[in-house]
């Protein structure tokens, strides 16, 4: 849960409305639920329309606490749901005209098992097809194509996506303004694999268990596992740098 300051003279971002925060606050805030967050990426989430912080005489951002709940539900869609901005603006709409959606739920339990033992694909929480994902991340079909020759993104068997491809994409765009090209982040694949396999070490006797609660367990546990590892690495990246991240 999120607690935005109450105002007061000691808050120090204020213009009009002493609830106004700056960028910087809003980062401190979400970091507590989301520490992979980074300014670069409330700025990209500003851009796609998802928030509109109000600005200063001098073009600064201010963000008042609905902004900031705005932002952290916008979060917990990427991160719960693999939803993509579009999918993701659709539902704020819905909301705003007092219409929720409904979001996907993975599926969990015997079935998943199941599913592995038939040698069919596991659940997802969503999955887009190979036009939704160019549509959703802005893309042309040739950037695709280059970013798969990488290995930063695979097609499904059935042709389709994982939905945590669009968040891949977007974050790929993001890099991108920096001069950080898709050839630079092979790397980075290569320590996701890495990674990826030694959770997958960890994980394999709860998947094979004879009781369906543990094996259900085993996604959560992987779940907890690549949290960790994520915040592991930019803590090490930091530490490589010698700098502290904002």
């Amino acid at each position: 849960m999120l607690h935005t300051p109450r105002g007061g003279a000691d808050s120090g971002t204020a213009t009009v409305d002493s609830r106004l925060m700056s960028i910087g606050t809003v980062l401190n805030l979400l970091r507590e639920e989301f520490p992979e967050v980074t300014i670069s990426k409330i700025r990209f989430l500003e851009s796609e329309g998802l928030v509109e912080p109000e600005r200063t005489p001098s073009g600064y951002r201010k963000f008042s606490p609905g902004d900031v709940e705005r932002l952290a539900h916008v979060l917990r869609m990427q991160r719960d749901h693999y939803l993509p901005l579009k999918v993701i603006r659709e539902h704020l709409d819905a909301e705003e005209r007092g219409e929720p959606l409904p979001l996907p739920v993975p599926s969990q339990g015997g079935d998943a098992a199941g599913a592995g033992e038939r040698g069919e694909a596991g659940p997802t929480a969503a999955r887009v097809g190979r036009d939704e994902l160019l549509a959703a991340a802005g893309i042309a079909e040739e950037e695709l194509a280059e970013w798969e020759s990488y290995g930063l993104l695979a097609p499904l068997p059935d042709g389709g996506y994982d939905a945590a491809a669009v968040v891949v994409a977007e974050l790929v765009q993001e890099l991108g303004r920096f001069g950080i090209g898709p050839r630079h982040l092979r790397a980075a694949r290569a320590a996701a694999d890495r990674e990826a396999g030694l959770i997958d070490q960890v994980v394999a006797p709860l998947k094979v268990h004879r009781n369906p609660q543990t094996r259900a367990h085993a996604q959560e546990r992987a779940t907890e596992l690549a949290g960790l590892t994520v915040r592991l690495h930019a803590a090490l990246v930091q530490t490589a740098l010698g700098v502290r991240l904002p």
